[in-house]
Parts: structure tokens; sequence; C-alpha cells
């Protein structure tokens, strides 16, 4: 069962497309979608926030996964990296793995200790030069490095999302760069 741009769940068969989305296989704990061009593998009640969205439009729909979070691939200068927007994070946050993924020389940022919900770690400030979910650009985004692993996900905190106009209708959240 899937459900495409926010509509009513339907069952797929391998091989078949319904609004630009192909189901390429599947099995009882994924299954793998066309979208664009690009495949795409979602676990059960995974959602993903690809195609419908052009490049100048400025904004990205996303669907709240089985747990209500909101998950999305993007770019951090140009980096493929998985995010989760965190109304609760003060900044973006990525781990030091990450932002070095992404070509950031984040040891040249201020250090400082940062208190998170694990506890207290130590963190740079950075400013990213481009991050891009869907068609949503923004250029010189304040963000946070944390040493080690966590988070696993890139956060997309109040940094980024006081530059953007959220909406929410029901299981949809649309987020649109504020001009």
């Amino acid at each position: 069962m899937v459900i495409i741009n926010a509509g009513k769940p339907q069952t797929l068969s391998v091989g078949q497309t319904v609004q630009g989305v192909k189901l390429i296989s599947a099995d009882s704990a994924k299954a793998v979608f066309e979208v664009e061009g690009k495949q795409k593998e979602l676990g059960m009640g995974q959602a993903a926030s690809v195609g419908g969205n052009s490049p100048s439009a400025g904004n990205v729909t996303l669907y709240a996964d089985s747990a209500g979070h909101y998950f999305a691939d993007g770019y951090v200068n140009g980096a493929s990296l998985r995010f989760l927007v965190d109304t609760g994070a003060t900044a973006v946050a990525l781990n030091s793995g990450d932002a070095a993924y992404a070509g950031l020389d984040y040891k040249r940022g201020k250090k400082e200790l940062l208190e998170t919900a694990s506890g207290t770690v130590v963190g740079y400030n950075v400013v990213i030069n481009t991050l891009k979910i869907g068609g949503l650009v923004l250029n010189q985004v304040n963000a946070l490095v944390l040493e080690g692993g966590s988070p696993s996900v890139v956060l997309l905190g109040m940094t980024a999302l006081n530059r953007m106009d959220m909406k929410r209708d029901a299981t949809t959240m649309t987020l649109t760069k504020k001009y």
C-alpha cells in the first residue's frame, strides 16, 4: 500500500506507474520506487519527499512517517544527506562525519559546549553555503556541528525553519521559503 501526493492509499503492482511514481520491486521489508529517473528505497512506514516540486518553486512537500516524523532527502553544499524536521533544535545540526562529507571545515568554526537531549557535547558554529531540500534552497545557513556520530541525520532546526513558512495538513507538511 502506498500513498502518493497525499492521495488515497492504493496498491501498486511491480512495473506499474502512478502519478510519475513507478514501483520497481517490493517485499515484506521494503519497496523500491523510481521517481524522476532516480530510484528510492523505502521501508515499511517510511515516507519520501521526491517529485512534484520544481527547482524554482521555493517549496517542498513532506509526508509524515508512521511515528509522525517528517524526513527528507536533501543536500548540504551539494552532498546528499537525510534530514529530520526538528522545531525543537535551535539550529541546523549535523554530526562531524556528515559535516566532513559536505566539505565543511567545521573545526575552523567557534568551538563551544552545547546542551542536547543526550547531554553536553562539543560543537562548532559553522555556516552552510547552500542547503537544498526539494525545490527549496537556502544560502548562508547557520549550523552546529557536533563531534561524533550524533545526530544520525541532519536536524533541520530553527536557523533554517525560521526562513520558511510551515503548513501542516494531516500527515502532509509544506515548507515554503520566505522571500
